[in-house]
């Protein structure tokens, strides 16, 4: 009897696979986002994951806010920050569905171009964010906040991921900018201290930090 083995439903994406964006089109992409600004204006951008903890930009105001349409989910291949092209570590992606809490940050008008330059630098390295301006509640109203959300269209997107196989990743993946498993632990820690509540990054946490405790 031959055995018929099924493929892997959520393969890693060959390294070859994996391209930059170039200068002009990481230009590109940040003045199409920026259309819209006027030079006088102030901006907001919203913090899920990293940029909680480490938003390596000056702001003026900063608020909790809750938006809807996406949820927080382990859901993007990196290969560059937390991870390399043989092997990739995941990171946080707003991912479409439910509802994310997380924090503005209010960028002064003077510091735009130049904090816009170096975000888009950190956060769109590929094409596996579509930033967006979305609406945020937060506990002084509404504001239109600069999001960066998960691009499904792209070979770094995964979602469904069993735990197990998630926590392998995590734990053995490393980036430029450290190991994977640190940014998990940061995040969670992060979230945690701005009294920012997801039940299922906690449930990870619990499983990752015994496994990491058992040495599996």
């Amino acid at each position: 009897m031959n055995t018929v083995f099924s493929p892997d439903p959520h393969p890693i994406p060959a390294p070859g696979s994996f391209r930059l964006l170039t200068e002009a089109e990481r230009h590109a992409s940040l003045q199409q986002s920026l259309a819209g600004w006027k030079a006088d204006e102030d901006i907001w951008v919203y913090g899920y994951g990293s940029l909680i903890w480490r938003p390596e930009f000056e702001f003026t105001e900063k608020r909790d806010a809750l938006l809807h349409g996406y949820h927080r989910a382990l859901c993007l291949w990196s290969r560059v920050n937390r991870g390399t092209p043989d092997q990739p570590g995941l990171v946080f992606g707003l991912d479409a569905g439910g509802s994310c809490r997380g924090m503005v940050y209010r960028i002064p008008a003077c510091d735009v171009p130049g904090t816009m330059e170096a975000l888009w630098r950190r956060e769109m390295p590929s094409g596996a964010y579509i930033p967006k301006w979305l609406s945020c509640r937060t506990g002084h109203g509404l504001v239109t906040a600069l999001v960066f959300t998960m691009n499904r269209n792209t070979d770094a997107y995964v979602r469904g991921l069993p735990t197990e196989r998630l926590i392998h990743i995590v734990r053995n993946a490393h980036g430029s900018y450290g190991p994977c498993v640190e940014y998990v632990l940061e995040t969670a820690q992060a979230l945690k201290q701005s009294n920012i509540h997801d039940k299922r990054l906690q449930a990870l946490v619990g499983e990752l930090r015994s496994s990491l405790a058992g040495g599996a």
